[in-house]
């Protein structure tokens, strides 16, 4: 795949508040790329420079060989001659328009009679199953059909490049997953260039090529979900990808331990010695790599373990979410219902537990502040080592 749609130092301010900073990116032609990140990082604001729908106040943004935008030379391509296609949150149906409008609705603004002709609209129509819909108006849809007539829409035209500005937010958890398995189904079969915005990592695993996961208008990673979740770049990105518990590790005579004081072998983690600087870190485990015991005695040679009290259990089905405090580090461990079940309903708050992890599972990243506060409360904490 080639390169065929660039963003080069786009920057976006609003008043004294910049939004998107210096951002780029390279869409390659086929690709579908995700824009990952909370509230507030700039990912909308960015896809809508991209569309046009915002005027950037430097970089440029080039379509295959066409310059859409250069604050430079003052190019800004208005989004109706961008050849786009749209899909929004909120659907952005007309409600005077049946199905069958509002689909046709692109062709029409781009007086593609011949596509119109050649039952483009019902191709379109059929490709997310509302053949059956095109003369119903949108009051008359469930939020589920009314989205999948909104992606039609979005892909009526065969645009260059189709926006999707979290367009899954809206339904519910059961028609979130039919439409993004759906939209997942459409590119692969179709092979259409896109960039899709999203807050959800479980969205953004399963339908980006790679993703550009965003921090304060600029890109912390951008990558094939594969290696994201493998090897987050920074601290920030682990604690988005899911890796929710975060050790502060201390450098110490001995080697280097939790704050809490359980020796950690980050020799085991495959931690290269440079990589840390000074002597302190911050490690990311996901609640599944954390496992629940009775005793220290259980945990296996060469893991850490803490013994801690029982925060809270919640029941998830095949598992249970477990909060533990563990000498003043909170951990969240995700237990097998089955192996667990019987033992968590039956304990109740402050109960004692034992929790362990293999080193090898820790990714560590400097720490931020460069120290770590050490005046915590030390239950009891132990690290086995091998015999």
């Amino acid at each position: 795949m080639t390169s065929q749609f660039k963003v080069s130092n786009l920057t976006k301010t609003f008043g004294s508040n910049t939004i998107v900073d210096q951002l780029d990116l390279d869409i390659q032609d086929g690709e579908f790329l995700v824009l990952l990140g909370p509230s507030g990082c700039g990912k909308t604001t960015t896809l809508r420079c991209i569309a046009g729908l915002e005027t950037p106040e430097g970089g440029s943004i080039t379509f295959k060989d066409n310059t859409v935008f250069d604050a430079s030379t003052r190019i800004n391509v208005p989004a109706y001659k961008r050849n786009i296609g749209m899909v929004f949150q909120s659907y952005a149906l007309w409600p005077n328009m049946t199905v069958r409008e509002n689909i046709r609705y692109p062709l029409k603004v781009r007086r593609m009679k011949s596509a119109i002709a050649a039952g483009q609209v019902e191709t379109a129509a059929d490709m997310v199953d509302c053949g059956a819909l095109l003369d119903r108006y949108p009051s008359q849809l469930s939020g589920g059909q009314q989205q999948r007539v909104a992606v039609a829409r979005g892909l009526v035209a065969r645009p260059d490049l189709v926006l999707f500005d979290e367009p899954l937010s809206n339904l519910d958890a059961r028609l979130r997953d039919q439409v993004r398995s759906q939209i997942h189904q459409l590119h692969q079969r179709l092979g259409f260039t896109a960039v899709f915005v999203t807050h959800d990592q479980a969205e953004a695993f399963a339908l980006g090529d790679r993703l550009a996961i965003m921090k304060a208008g600029k890109i912390e990673q951008y990558d094939t979900p594969e290696r994201v979740y493998q090897t987050p770049s920074s601290d920030y990105v682990a604690a988005f990808i899911g890796m929710a518990n975060r050790l502060e590790l201390v450098r110490r005579h001995e080697g280097w331990t939790t704050r809490a004081g359980a020796p950690v072998d980050l020799d085991a983690a495959g931690v290269q010695g440079d990589y840390i600087s000074g002597d302190t870190a911050v490690g990311r485990l996901r609640p599944e790599d954390l496992a629940l015991h009775h005793s220290l005695d259980e945990v296996r040679a060469g893991d850490v373990g803490f013994v801690g009290e029982l925060v809270t259990s919640e029941y998830g089905g095949r598992y249970f979410d477990v909060t533990v405090d563990a000498g003043g580090e909170q951990l969240f461990v995700r237990a097998d219902a089955e192996r667990h079940g019987r033992w968590l309903r039956a304990a109740t708050i402050g109960s004692p537990l034992v929790v362990s992890f293999s080193p090898t599972k820790l990714r560590v990243f400097p720490h931020p502040d460069g120290h770590v506060d050490l005046q915590v409360p030390v239950l009891a904490q132990a690290a086995r080592s091998e015999a």
